[in-house]
């Protein structure tokens, strides 16, 4: 009798694809606000700003850790194609959230030089997401692979597609930012925050609308996934529930709307990581190597197993307790100092 055995493949797919999604949505509503710190009127202003995401920032990026150590053990072949091809990125990335925590740090401490640490942070917020989004178009469009290697460039990943994903994803995260400075401020910096917002949603709607048709330009079978009957008519909700998400949020962001907003934004990227999701679909190493194929060993992936999901609900926990302990509107009166 053949004995039955546990597959974790989905398991350990499951733990990334929601590890990547919370790091994407946490940490990038504070990268917006960090890309939108640039722009607010005044001193009181930038204070209220970073004072928003001043308890929870530097927990946001937990995620990031677990994501790249998940598919280190998980799918060790993906982390050796995947992390030579997008190299440059995510060190520029790395370099950018490390200098951008630095200002955040130095501002309140180094009075004299506070507006350079307030650029710092800033332009660190807008570098570090356009790496991200660069690794990401860079990911959709594939990469050169010579057998279980991955054969081109490291400089192969900067193209006017990963350049258009990276200014995509820096409105995307301003937009997210936006949303989180509604929910947290109120009066004209809440208005602010929302006249920002509609900037940074028409900047992510352009963005959906060309990514969306360039990408099925990049790859014949993503084309044929979403296009080939009846694909075609099964996914067609896609599309549809993104556009009534859409419309909805710019709703939100010219009404007095205050928790609206920020949930839009969130179903955006949901919607658009469901999308990539639908096109990559059973790929980790597009478009060569399956999830099943770049898989670590089922002993070594059962043993792994066991200590995250005792440690998942932990950051879980911590995470919500959190989010819970600071809830409700910024003041000028309380905050980092």
């Amino acid at each position: 009798m053949t004995a039955l055995v546990f597959d974790f493949v989905p398991v350990w797919t499951l733990i990334l694809g929601v590890g990547v999604f919370l790091y994407v949505l946490l940490d990038g509503f504070d990268l917006g606000v960090g890309i939108l710190y640039g722009f607010a009127p005044d001193r009181d202003a930038r204070n209220l700003v970073m004072n928003s995401i001043a308890p929870i920032w530097d927990g946001n990026e937990t995620w990031l850790v677990l994501g790249g150590l998940a598919l280190l053990a998980a799918f060790p072949l993906a982390f050796a194609i995947i992390l030579p091809a997008v190299y440059f990125p995510l060190l520029i990335m790395l370099l950018s959230l490390i200098f951008r925590g630095v200002a955040f740090e130095f501002r309140y401490r180094d009075a004299e030089h506070r507006t350079f640490w307030d650029h710092a942070f800033s332009y660190g917020s807008r570098l570090g997401a356009f790496a991200q989004g660069v690794v990401l178009g860079a990911f959709i469009a594939g990469f050169e692979i010579d057998g279980r290697h991955f054969a081109g460039s490291s400089v192969d990943c900067f193209t006017p597609f990963t350049f258009l994903t990276g200014v995509a994803l820096v409105f995307g995260y301003a937009l997210l930012g936006a949303g989180w400075l509604i929910l947290k401020t109120e009066g004209p910096l809440q208005d602010w925050a929302r006249r920002l917002g509609r900037f940074a949603f028409i900047g992510v709607l352009a963005a959906i609308a060309v990514v969306s048709l360039w990408t099925p330009m990049l790859q014949p079978s993503i084309a044929s996934r979403w296009f080939s009957w009846p694909n075609v008519a099964l996914l067609s909700p896609v599309p549809i529930a993104t556009a009534v998400i859409a419309y909805w949020e710019w709703r939100s962001l010219n009404d007095r709307s205050e928790a609206a907003p920020f949930v839009g934004a969130i179903l955006l990227f949901v919607m658009s990581y469901l999308g990539i999701a639908i096109s990559m679909w059973p790929m980790i190493v597009p478009y060569k190597y399956t999830l099943w194929e770049a898989a670590s060993s089922e002993a070594t992936q059962a043993f792994l197993a066991v200590g995250t999901l005792f440690l998942l609900p932990v950051i879980l926990m911590y995470t919500a307790w959190s989010y819970w302990v600071f809830r409700g509107k910024v003041r000028a009166d309380i905050g980092y100092h």
